[in-house]
């Protein structure tokens, strides 16, 4: 397993046999280990052949108890120790699986949070969910060919030279037969590939529409849209099972092959062999074990095709981790960048003309909420502008820093399950203090109440048992827990109803009261409490002032406001 404190490490992303191979170099030890388990374990399946022949030859032939009893006593020993080597062998590579899978989905979600907002925009939440699970089982099973895929190698030479002493003829049958398997089994290995590259890209989209016909089915549902897209899902179902019988057909016929071939090779050696023994070129006990060398071959010559079919599975899903690990968010760092303002300072979005200025609660208002949320987005750097940061360029500072040092708290961020001290303490941990003091800043004391047991009690993934308003206001505790130098809260009070939102106006103030806030809103409750109102048509600044200043100075604000103000009276 990887090591929580040191991580996975570095992921080798220029090719899916590189990943591969850096999952393997990463536990090197453990590889070695399975290697040279599996190499014994092999290895040691060749010796009960040789041992019965010896056991026949110079005991039962010749009458001889003693050497009778000695090479039966071996032939037990070895298989004892055959037993335990063989489950050392299965723990270990049980290990190496186990690392590859917990390594794969770590790197997955290290460059998923990486990505951050960008990776809705760049993948599916379909596609991630499969990379997760299908993809991370498949890579970790390629990994068998570190153990037994190593020690059939050495199986393969030992049965040949073991064949050796007994005839050159059957040495070189098989070793020219094994070969000769392993090319009658290639074409269908190198076409598997391809129909798993179609069915895991196939794959990938249903899973992707399913996700969207779930996340939006109330909103299908009220279009009549439901089963149109149902329809939808229902061809890319069917189109993903034609795929899946061409990836089955192969499968079978290399499975197929990879039972009778081995069985047809045994056949035809112990055939030869036998033929051998009864012109008196080998004795009964070496044709016992030419038997016994051919059968144990059987598992090797098994495990090259199965290696070969895992490793085929194994680069098409490392495909698509490496291609997941290659994509860049949009607003990925760049060399050279700085820190960005010692001290609180200036947010300047030059494209709508907005100055938040430091340490005051600054509110943005327009009819179209999108080209509020758009500025938010460039001050926040979520896409790239020619913003500022006390004159600094945000693209030119370090991103890391800006996101700790500026947040911006989302309507529809999500919530993750678990308590709901959880929930709201994020990434640190909070005392009950400071948490009493966010609960009450964002009047969501009355959801602590209401929950059984109080900040203990198990929120559902995205909130799902709690309502829009509940849900918004524990949205707001969590970003007012964050205490960030810079807070932009996109329409936070939107869902909640005029009565909280009274309270909770005057508390949003004080509770930010001497650090830079924004909000984008148009309801007159909150903006009463703005120091600064921008006013924006069109994604341009038109007007500012306090907000009593442009209900008097700007009939287009006066009317959007009060055209609020009547929404929420009803």
């Amino acid at each position: 397993m990887t090591d929580a404190d040191t991580g996975p490490g570095t992921p080798e992303s220029r090719s899916a046999g590189r990943y591969l191979w850096w999952l393997i170099t990463s536990q090197r030890r453990r590889a070695a280990a399975g290697a040279l388990l599996g190499s014994l374990w092999m290895v040691c399946l060749t010796l009960p052949p040789y041992l019965l022949s010896r056991a026949i030859d110079e005991g039962l032939r010749h009458g001889d108890l003693g050497a009778l009893t000695g090479w039966v006593a071996a032939l037990l020993g070895v298989g004892v120790l055959n037993a335990w080597l063989a489950i050392m062998r299965h723990r270990t590579m049980t290990r190496i699986r186990m690392d590859a899978a917990f390594r794969t989905v770590d790197v997955v979600v290290r460059q998923s949070t990486r990505l951050g907002a960008a990776l809705p925009r760049v993948l599916t939440a379909g596609e991630v969910v499969t990379i997760g699970i299908s993809d991370v089982r498949t890579i970790s099973q390629t990994l068998t060919i570190t153990g037994p895929g190593v020690g059939a190698v050495f199986a393969y030479l030992v049965v040949a030279v073991l064949l050796l002493t007994v005839s050159p003829l059957l040495t070189a049958v098989v070793l020219l037969g094994v070969p000769v398997l392993a090319l009658l089994v290639g074409p269908l290995l190198g076409r598997l590939q391809g129909a798993e590259a179609v069915y895991r890209e196939r794959q990938g989209e249903l899973a992707g529409r399913i996700g969207d016909l779930v996340g939006g089915l109330r909103v299908l549902n009220g279009l009549g849209g439901k089963g149109l897209y149902a329809d939808h899902y229902r061809r890319g179902s069917q189109s993903l099972r034609a795929e899946g019988y061409r990836v089955g057909v192969v499968t079978s016929w290399i499975q197929a092959l990879g039972v009778g071939l081995p069985a047809v090779f045994l056949a035809a050696v112990t055939w030869l062999a036998a033929r051998m023994a009864v012109q008196g070129t080998i004795t009964v006990g070496e044709l016992v074990a030419v038997y016994g060398y051919v059968a144990v071959l059987v598992v090797p010559v098994a495990f090259f095709i199965e290696g070969g079919y895992d490793l085929g599975r194994g680069l098409v899903a490392a495909r698509q981790v490496v291609r997941f690990l290659n994509l860049e968010p949009a607003d990925a760092d760049v060399p050279d960048t700085v820190d960005g303002p010692v001290a609180a300072a200036v947010l300047h979005d030059p494209e709508s003309g907005v100055k938040v200025a430091p340490g005051r609660l600054t509110a943005l208002v327009s009819s179209r909420p999108a080209e509020c949320a758009a500025v938010v987005d460039r001050l926040g750097r979520f896409t790239g502008s020619a913003a500022t940061w006390g004159g600094i360029r945000l693209d030119e500072v370090a991103l890391a820093r800006i996101r700790e040092r500026i947040l911006i708290a989302d309507n529809e961020a999500d919530l993750f399950s678990g308590t709901l001290r959880e929930v709201v303490a994020g990434r640190t941990d909070r005392d009950e203090d400071a948490v009493a003091a966010a609960v009450h800043a964002a009047v969501a004391q009355d959801i602590v109440d209401a929950l059984p047991d109080g900040l203990d009690s198990a929120v559902d993934s995205q909130g799902r048992n709690l309502s829009g308003g509940q849900r918004q206001r524990i949205r707001l505790v969590r970003a007012l827990l964050a205490e960030p130098e810079v807070l932009m809260a996109v329409e936070p009070t939107s869902a909640v109803d005029a009565h909280t939102e009274a309270v909770l106006a005057p508390r949003l103030r004080t509770a930010r009261a001497g650090r830079t806030t924004v909000v984008t809103s148009t309801s007159p409750l909150l903006l009463e409490h703005a120091d600064t109102v921008y006013f924006l048509v069109d994604g341009t600044t038109v007007a500012t002032g306090s907000h009593r200043e442009l209900l008097a100075a700007e009939p287009g604000y006066r009317e959007l406001v009060s055209r609020s103000a009547g929404e929420e009276d009803a």
